[in-house]
């Protein structure tokens, strides 16, 4: 797995049993968030788009209930990034049929980014104040992918840009170079972050990724990653669990070096 997330930017797993068994219990989970009055306010893109973050039950260990989070990834994580941190509840994330739609408050532009460029983005890097000004406030150890529904390969699939990683990693190399990772929160990368991402789309391969319940993926958490626009025929909304858990050593285990 790291020699595929260094080299592609992401690595597949094969159908595991006992991935397939928590894929399972978090879609039968993740059937009753999408019912949650609680949690309407995730629907977003005029109800194409339930982003649902934080929606899932989960436990530290990413247990739901007694079904634990196990199989061919996690077993990969352990052995090529480490020990797997405290995990949060994890983010729903479901399509359905028409999206993207402009999300609330929207601009022309950005919607634009959202239909052309899949919104393509690195995880972390949030956008902040009425400049929208881009600062890394996540660092994230590496983000798993978990499909829980059967979709058709077009049903706005995961896109990453394969190799991204190393521009993205570079481009902030550049940046961070001469501060401590103390500060690194506070310096203002829109501009680096901008330049890197035209970077990648001219240099480096888009492909989807798509897989099924009991399968999995694993992404770089530098790589420039996004969601394709629904193209199938319409159908019930696909559905996939997603961890980002932060860096155990905080920002100065952001993995640029």
């Amino acid at each position: 797995m790291v020699e595929a997330l260094a080299m592609r930017s992401w690595a597949r797993f094969d159908w595991d049993n006992r991935t397939a068994l928590w894929a399972e219990a978090a879609c039968a989970a993740g059937r009753k968030a999408l019912q949650d009055p609680g949690l309407a306010h995730w629907y977003q893109c005029e109800n194409t788009w339930f982003a649902g973050v934080d929606a899932l039950p989960n436990d530290a260990t990413g247990a739901l209930g007694d079904i634990p989070l196990e199989g061919a990834a996690l077993e990969a994580i352990r052995a090529g990034l480490g020990p797997i941190p405290p995990l949060h509840a994890a983010q729903l994330s479901v399509i359905f049929p028409g999206y993207p739609r402009p999300r609330a408050n929207e601009s022309e532009a950005a919607f634009g980014y959202r239909l052309k460029r899949d919104s393509a983005h690195v995880d972390g890097l949030l956008a902040e104040g009425s400049q929208r000004r881009r600062h890394l406030r996540e660092p994230h150890a590496w983000i798993l992918g978990l499909p829980l529904s059967d979709s058709h390969p077009d049903a706005a699939p995961m896109v990453v840009w394969e190799g991204s990683h190393k521009v993205m990693a570079q481009a902030f190399r550049n940046a961070f170079l001469d501060h401590p990772p103390e500060v690194w929160g506070e310096i203002d990368v829109t501009e680096i972050y901008q330049t890197a991402r035209r970077e990648v789309f001219d240099s480096c391969p888009r492909v989807r990724v798509h897989a099924r319940p009991g399968e999995a993926y694993v992404v770089h958490p530098l790589a420039l990653h996004g969601v394709a626009p629904w193209s199938a025929p319409d159908g019930p909304g696909r559905m996939i669990a997603y961890f980002r858990p932060e860096c155990p050593g905080g920002i100065a285990d952001w993995p640029i070096s």
